[in-house]
């Protein structure tokens, strides 16, 4: 895998925008309204925000490009060299989370033997995929399919059982599948109740750890901002809905924006560590992570 030399951390602000790449999703855009409208004072920083689907993000992670990210806490396992993770911006799955869908009720052992159709390699739902089957990737059949493009795939026959993420889970049954599996509500009942740690935001380690620490509380008040003047930001956020009316837009933000956003805290962490941690034992990811927080 190619990447760019990391650099030191103690290069100066630079002068031009920061790049805050996240996902054109309707939680994303929910946390970052008050920014993206100029409501917060920056102390002087400007931010240019870079929407892209989250296996681009993870991907140019992986190559140090942006300042600031969103990623799969998954690809966070191969960039943890480059980027630090910021306290708030996570999602996290409590009691909830990826789920597995079909055209009729499958067991684990069935799943395990017919084809599934997934949202990208490096997303957390592919590794908790992974530690939920027990199997790793290369000992099932699997494709990947544009997360917005499953049910059609499991519809058509091209996949039996679809890995949905987003708003698929909450609107599966719409689409004639019924739900065989949540990962999210498996892991807690693994992990004394702890979230699926899902996605997060990271910061590059270019910066110093005051910069990082300044840049964080910036971010975290525009997760605070829209959560307090919440009408408005789910109407800001509706214009990357993907169809969904602002009932369902409104739902779908109050999963993954809340308080584990703000700050995921001790159990986000610990959560994290758990996540990352069962999955080097079991020969999931490369190597155990040193695992650089801003707090």
């Amino acid at each position: 895998m190619s990447s760019t030399p990391t650099a030191t951390a103690t290069e100066p602000m630079p002068n031009r925008p920061l790049t805050l790449g996240h996902s054109p999703d309707p939680d994303d855009a929910f946390m970052f309204f008050g920014l993206a409208k100029d409501r917060l004072d920056t102390g002087g920083l400007r931010f240019e925000h870079i929407l892209q689907d989250i296996q681009t993000l993870n991907e140019r992670a992986t190559r140090g490009e942006l300042d600031i990210s969103a990623v799969s806490i998954h690809a966070y396992a191969h960039v943890s060299d480059k980027y630090a993770l910021l306290p708030s911006g996570a999602s996290m799955g409590d009691g909830y989370g990826p789920m597995l869908v079909s055209q009729r009720n499958l067991t684990r052992d069935e799943i395990a033997g017919v084809r599934i159709a997934v949202p990208g390699r490096m997303t957390s739902a592919f590794l908790a995929l992974q530690l939920w089957l027990g199997k790793p990737a290369s000992d099932f059949d699997h494709i990947v399919v544009p997360f917005d493009e499953i049910f059609q795939a499991v519809r058509e026959g091209r996949a039996d059982v679809g890995l949905i993420i987003h708003e698929g889970q909450l609107t599966f049954a719409n689409e004639g599948l019924q739900c065989c599996a949540d990962l999210g509500r498996w892991w807690g009942e693994q992990n004394d109740g702890l979230p699926l740690p899902l996605g997060g935001n990271v910061i590059h380690k270019r910066f110093t750890p005051a910069d990082r620490r300044r840049i964080s509380g910036i971010l975290t008040a525009s997760i605070r901002y829209s959560l307090d003047h919440r009408a408005e930001a789910v109407q800001h956020a509706l214009q990357y809905a993907r169809d969904m009316g602002s009932d369902l837009a409104d739902r779908f933000v109050g999963m993954y924006v809340n308080h584990w956003t703000l700050d995921y805290g001790d159990k986000g962490r610990e959560s994290i560590r758990r996540f990352l941690g069962q999955a080097f034992e079991r020969g999931l990811i490369p190597h155990r992570q040193e695992l650089e927080f801003v707090v």
